[in-house]
């Protein structure tokens, strides 16, 4: 899978609210209620899915936050892939 170029992701951003480049990946923060469980269960539903598309996303979790960040390391940056995967990050999360 080729790696988009600038103007690329740029458009593909205007699409995803809230995701932002940062260097060869995408990434957007994630706020739960509930908490430490609210977030940890989001990471759960999204390493399953993760998984099932055998493409995994870079997470940090803190109390009620979750950072989720997309690239595809083995293409050196941002593909298809990640901006599909990142659509499924947001509908996991209900937005």
């Amino acid at each position: 899978m080729a790696v988009l170029g600038d103007q690329e992701i740029r458009e593909a951003l205007r699409q995803l609210p809230g995701w932002r480049r940062e260097g060869d990946a995408i990434a957007k923060d994630f706020t739960f209620e509930g908490g430490f469980m609210g977030s940890v269960g989001y990471v759960n539903r999204l390493a399953e899915a993760a998984e099932a598309a055998d493409h995994h996303p870079d997470l940090a979790i803190s109390w009620n936050r979750v950072t989720v960040s997309w690239s595809t390391h083995s293409q050196g940056g941002v593909t298809e892939n990640d901006l599909r995967m990142a659509t499924e990050a947001d509908r996991l999360a209900g937005g």
